[in-house]
């Protein structure tokens, strides 16, 4: 994989898919807002989405009315389209362009979600990266939103091999630094007529 450029392969994906021809596609997000939602104490929550592309969370978000919102994509593409859905709103979100392997947070956050961003990461040096990322991201007691393949799940998604996990898996992933607190499995129904079974876990960062 040493010479597979992942930034290419995204941006790739963005300039010949349309929002509707992935596989993650979603009109809301209701999984991940529901999480969010029970971590969250007020509507200026600092949040984070890891991976965010041009999903529709930051749509939902905004029009729940949270005002700290930053979202992270490896691919320039995608976040310029989810700039131009949303038009002036796109003002008041914050948007990095970075890989989740080696990203660097900029602040510490209250939430730091990410759906279907983590398992695409396969060699332990990414994994072990973004576990110190997460912590140094959040808050002490904030909360890390992580949904990822199970083990009934795709083993490929986009044309790459991803890392499916149990409950157990993912929760020792981020045993160091963090304490789970709640876990659930769901079928999430792709634009082609299939399912794609996740396991999604919240955990809290310990003091």
């Amino acid at each position: 994989m040493s010479d597979f450029d992942k930034k290419k392969h995204w941006e790739n994906i963005y300039d010949t898919k349309k929002l509707d021809e992935v596989s993650w596609y979603q009109t809301t997000p209701r999984t991940s807002l529901d999480f969010i939602k029970e971590n969250s104490v007020s509507l200026t929550t600092k949040i984070i989405d890891i991976g965010g592309g041009d999903s529709f969370l930051v749509d939902h978000l905004l029009d729940l009315g949270y005002t700290d919102i930053t979202v992270v994509d490896i691919s320039e593409k995608a976040i310029k389209r989810a700039k131009s859905r949303l038009g002036n709103k796109a003002n008041k979100v914050k948007w990095i362009i970075a890989d989740a392997s080696n990203f660097n947070p900029p602040e510490e956050y209250d939430v730091w979600h990410d759906r279907a961003a983590f398992h695409f990461l396969t060699e332990h040096s990414e994994i072990q990266n973004y576990t110190q990322s997460a912590a140094k991201g959040l808050k002490e007691n904030g909360t890390l939103i992580i949904g990822t393949f199970s083990k009934t799940g795709p083993l490929k998604c986009s044309g790459i091999e991803i890392k499916q996990y149990s409950e157990k898996s993912l929760t020792t992933c981020f045993l160091v630094n963090f304490n789970k607190t709640k876990s659930v499995n769901y079928n999430h129904p792709t634009p082609f007529n299939t399912t794609q079974n996740f396991v999604f876990s919240s955990f809290k960062r310990k003091n």
